[in-house]
């Protein structure tokens, strides 16, 4: 084993050679050697093994294997100092390799470590793109499970902050190509990591590309399965898979496959949902999903069928009026819950599809089942109205900091639900029914109009309320029932028509 004096003495002549210095492979192969040495040695060996790399081609595999050697050292110092001159390895077909070592040092626990070959791995992306690909990759696929992991969210954190000269049209289709690969056996962990990853590829901007890569995520659902709804893993990978479409929608890039697989296959099975996540509100979930997609549905074959289960679910939650006695008080049947959250949803959802087949209401329904509809937003209408008026009074005056207490910012979304809830429920009293209203979702921020456009009244104001006819005074805090979650379909669920007889 070579001594420091050695190192240096064979380290002057392989410097003054200058360009004959690949006539010297004896003096490179004692520098080599020093990584069988003590501490210092090795110290050396790290800075000078790879100061010299490129002159000699024939030693290029002990040489990388020397220096690999040197970042396992136990010495953390050695480690670091051969990881930060791994880039110097980098060239021709020794690229790919050094991109494999870097990925699987990934690993380490030691955070200046971790850093220093998060530093490298960029250091060759900007040499070799594609090569570099080529070693993240193949850890990903054929890697330690640690490794994968660290290696796809390098992917996910580090390629958006890569020039475009390096992430060329060519770099993101081989990024594409390798991720579908990957795609094939994912965790929806892992799953939502690579949708962030392909939607911040310039190539995947447009509207081919958004189409492409919803096809994708339809893929991953894979919705020509059937639907288990008491299968958590089932539940869960839908759920996963349309959190990321969902972004990708537009006018352009449709919907509809999405929305008629939840009306046909998980509408009907909605309350048996076995949820994959303690506390969430998984009925909830999936309509808001839903509402959120019908926006851009494009063509759809079986929309009429699609409404009937849209409009079916819908009168669940728009229950009749309790039946009464003849003195006027009720009979004794239990006093319905509207649970407002879940018909924003439906409502908001029937809404849109209905603009597509705008007589389904008078032309496809018997007049029985259109009468009996219509009792039902009656009713759901004067509870929802005393319900806005409870929630203006308790908000009124009420600026700044006052509103931003959870009970009032609970208060101030029940108010957009109601709101949107009243504004549907006008349209579709119109005669025939409307669909030219359109309201912003009360979990979505609300759009800016533009100049000349017609909004329908959104009001969430809080402002005063209408003075109501003389009667027993309604305690807001009586009506009022603050929900377990922020948007819960536990919103308002209190004793109407105790209420009502105060009108």
């Amino acid at each position: 084993m070579p001594t420091v004096e050695e190192l240096y003495r064979n380290y002057g002549i392989l410097a003054d050679a200058t360009e004959q210095v690949s006539q010297h492979k004896d003096a490179y192969q004692v520098i080599l050697d020093g990584v069988k040495g003590g501490t210092k040695e090795k110290r050396l060996a790290a800075q000078f093994i790879p100061k010299f790399f490129k002159h000699f081609p024939e030693l290029a595999d002990s040489a990388i294997n020397a220096q690999l050697d040197l970042c396992e050292d136990e010495d953390v110092s050695i480690r670091r100092q051969a990881i930060k001159e791994l880039p110097q390895f980098a060239t021709g077909e020794n690229l790919p390799r050094v991109a494999d070592i870097l990925t699987q040092l990934l690993q380490t626990d030691d955070s200046a470590e971790f850093n220093l070959v998060n530093n490298a791995l960029l250091s060759i992306f900007k040499m070799d793109a594609k090569g570099t690909l080529g070693g993240l990759f193949s850890q990903i696929l054929q890697g330690e499970d640690i490794v994968r992991e660290r290696a796809i969210k390098f992917l996910s954190t580090k390629l958006k902050t890569l020039p475009e000269e390096v992430l060329t049209k060519e770099v993101e289709e081989l990024i594409l190509t390798e991720s579908k690969k990957v795609l094939e056996d994912v965790t929806g962990e892992e799953f939502v990591l690579f949708m962030k990853i392909l939607s911040g590829l310039k190539s995947l901007q447009t509207v081919s590309g958004r189409q492409q890569l919803v096809e994708l995520v339809a893929e991953q659902a894979d919705l020509e399965q059937t639907f288990n709804p008491s299968d958590p893993d089932c539940v869960d990978r839908l759920l996963q898979c349309t959190r990321q479409a969902v972004p990708l929608f537009s006018k352009n890039v449709h919907s509809t496959k999405f929305v008629t697989y939840f009306c046909e296959h998980v509408l009907p099975n909605l309350s048996s949902l076995t949820t994959p996540v303690e506390g969430l509100d998984i009925q909830l979930e999936v309509l808001k999903l839903l509402a959120e997609m019908s926006s851009f549905c494009g063509d759809m074959e079986k929309l009429e069928t699609n409404l009937r289960k849209l409009f079916d679910k819908l009168l669940e939650y728009m229950p009749l009026p309790p039946e009464e006695a003849e003195n006027g008080e009720n009979a004794g049947n239990e006093e319905p819950k509207l649970q407002f959250s879940y018909v924003e949803c439906l409502l908001y959802s029937f809404h849109q599809l209905g603009r597509k087949l705008p007589d389904f209401l008078t032309a496809k329904l018997n007049a029985e089942k259109l009468k009996d509809f219509k009792i039902r937003l009656q009713y759901f209408a004067r509870g929802l109205q005393v319900y806005i008026r409870q929630l203006r009074l308790a908000l009124q005056g009420k600026t700044g900091e006052a509103l931003k207490t959870e009970e009032n910012k609970i208060k101030v979304v029940a108010l957009k639900i109601t709101n949107n809830i009243n504004v549907l429920i006008k349209d579709l009293f119109h005669i025939p029914p409307s669909y030219k209203s359109t309201v912003t979702l009360s979990w979505k921020p609300v759009q800016k109009v533009e100049i000349g456009q017609k909004r329908a009244s959104e009001d969430t104001s809080v402002s005063p309320p209408k003075k109501s006819p003389a009667g027993p005074k309604r305690d807001a805090r009586q009506i009022y029932n603050p929900p377990s979650g922020k948007y819960s379909s536990n919103l308002g669920n209190f004793n109407y028509e105790r209420s009502l007889q105060g009108k």
